[in-house]
């Protein structure tokens, strides 16, 4: 037993662990009301308006599923189609997929800033990069802050504001300088941007990050929330290696029960805060090999999202779902 004097003497250092310990614990979840210990959740579809599909898929899941979010890749062909048709359903959750490759090796987008303006984004078809590391590699940070402001006004000229700023194939966390960029064009539009700046337990592990890493993305999220932005605590982004067995790739029963599963192993790995689950919903025609042979990956998605099996499981789990735009209400009426 330690003596009362050796008790006396640590209780300072004891006292602030705790209350470090307090500090990391109140997720941001908390902050924006919800109950302390709740798992709140988006069910967020990346890459709409990259094709017909794309926007079929995005479009069934949201209405017809348990998804309740997406973001919209401006610099390609069938944004307007989807924007149209967002504006006659406005209380969707849409936001902007800042996009800065055309990963593709046959359907290709250029810059919407123009390549006079941004010719380090531009590779030599005209097109984006087709890799994040050749993005890095070949831009500057002005070049990507041209970027992504051209496809705000872009959205902003449509009659589009977008309810928060995410990053396609992640390429703006991929440096720094881009990171930052990121977070000013939310702050100075008064966008959310996602950013996973909380205790960031599954993108720490699912991305291998380092403490000090996660440390630097903390402080990012403290300036969102000073900024008076709704803040992530953390980040789902593995569905996109679920990939489908060749097996049963024409099987769409077998491919609904294989997403489903996942997607339920998902949702029990999530700890308490603010995450958001990030998935491709597609509904692929016959034209959609012509694009990518991620058909059968991304039908799982929107599949899963229609499984009455794993609505279920969010309702068993006792997960809260929630939208950017939700979020964006409580944090405005915060001090």
């Amino acid at each position: 037993m330690l003596a009362r004097k050796t008790i006396f003497f640590l209780l300072p250092f004891l006292l602030c662990t705790v209350l470090k310990a307090q500090i990391v614990e109140t997720t941001y979840a908390e902050k924006l009301g919800y109950p302390k210990g709740a798992k709140v959740l988006i069910l967020h579809v990346d890459d709409v308006g990259m094709s017909f599909d794309s926007n079929q898929g995005a479009i069934a899941a949201m209405t017809e599923g348990v998804a309740n979010s997406c973001s919209v890749m401006m610099p390609c062909s069938w944004v307007p189609a989807f924007v149209h048709y967002y504006k006659q359903h406005p209380k969707m959750d849409v936001g902007l997929h800042l996009t800065l490759t055309s990963e593709w090796s046959g359907y290709r987008w250029g810059p919407l800033a123009g390549k006079p303006q941004v010719p380090g984004l531009v590779d030599k078809e005209g097109a984006l990069w087709s890799s994040v590391a050749d993005v890095v590699k070949h831009a500057s940070a002005d070049e990507v802050d041209k970027e992504i402001h051209a496809q705000l006004d872009r959205a902003i000229t449509m009659g589009f504001v977008p309810t928060h700023l995410d990053s396609h194939m992640g390429t703006l966390f991929a440096s720094p300088d881009f990171l930052l960029k990121y977070i000013q064009l939310g702050i100075e539009n008064h966008i959310p941007v996602m950013l996973p700046g909380g205790h960031a337990s599954l993108i720490k592990v699912t991305n291998h990050m380092p403490e000090a890493q996660m440390e630097q993305i903390r402080k990012l999220g403290k300036m969102l929330w000073d900024a008076k932005l709704p803040v992530l605590d953390d980040l789902h982004n593995e569905s996109y290696d679920w990939e489908i067995p060749k097996a049963f790739q024409s099987d769409d029963q077998e491919i609904q029960d294989f997403k489903t599963k996942k997607y339920i192993d998902g949702i029990h790995k999530i700890k308490p805060g603010l995450t958001m689950m990030i998935m491709h919903c597609t509904a692929p025609t016959e034209v959609f090999p012509f694009i990518s042979g991620t058909g059968p990956l991304r039908k799982g998605d929107m599949l899963a999202m229609l499984d009455p099996d794993f609505r279920a499981a969010i309702q068993k789990e006792g997960i809260i779902l929630t939208t950017w735009r939700e979020l964006m209400e409580r944090r405005s009426k915060l001090n």
